[in-house]
């Protein structure tokens, strides 16, 4: 392919007030808020939410933080991130090759932050041994040297208000790209929060 659209880095994709209103860069965050240090991410701690670290068996590395919250789940990944192009259009053609080599369906449609794609994933077995579907709800975007990458399960793939809940949530986190070189789509640094309670 030769056409215009493919020359030149991909544009970044982000809500047009990203900047006011969130996902934040570290430099964008309000400094007195009390948020939990997940080294990569900050999140703001909020009435019923709960959060989960998800490691790697092999390295135990935290390779992503789980929220739930508003019956919905969202798991959250911060990726590095060239200065001038986007990951999320990329990315958004790998997931849906995914889904679909799975033998699931996917589409695309405008969320409130930005393109998403909303998928209907086989489920291998059940508790009653049924294999099921699962509704899952793709978000993503493109801030200053980092890419903020969002699963949503649960209401929120269908319940409005639970959907937005969901990506206030979303957009309340604070993204630590930190100074050091790292590769575009490398997963930045999480660590478990030193925070005293919050086990």
């Amino acid at each position: 392919m030769t056409d215009a659209s493919t020359a030149g880095p991909p544009p970044k994709s982000a809500p047009a007030d990203r900047a006011e209103s969130g996902p934040f860069d570290e430099s964008e965050a309000n400094p007195v808020r009390p948020y939990i240090d997940l080294g990569g991410i900050k999140i703001m701690p909020r009435d019923g939410l709960n959060l989960r670290l998800e490691v790697e068996e092999q390295t135990k590395r935290i390779v992503a933080v789980g929220l739930d919250y508003a019956d919905s789940t969202i798991q959250v990944q911060p990726f590095a991130a060239p200065r001038t192009a986007g990951l999320w259009n990329e990315t958004r053609e790998q997931i849906r090759q995914q889904v679909k080599q799975q033998g699931g369906r996917v589409e695309e449609r405008d969320g409130p932050l930005g393109p998403e794609l909303l998928a209907e994933v086989p489920v291998v077995g059940n508790a009653d041994g049924q294999a099921g579907k699962r509704l899952a709800r793709f978000v993503g975007v493109d801030g200053p040297r980092w890419f903020l990458r969002g699963v949503i399960g649960g209401a929120a793939t269908g319940d409005v208000d639970a959907a937005a809940k969901v990506e206030d949530l979303f957009r309340s986190i604070v993204v630590v790209r930190g100074g050091s070189p790292m590769p575009p789509r490398d997963l930045i640094p999480l660590k478990m929060p030193s925070t005293p309670g919050t086990a």
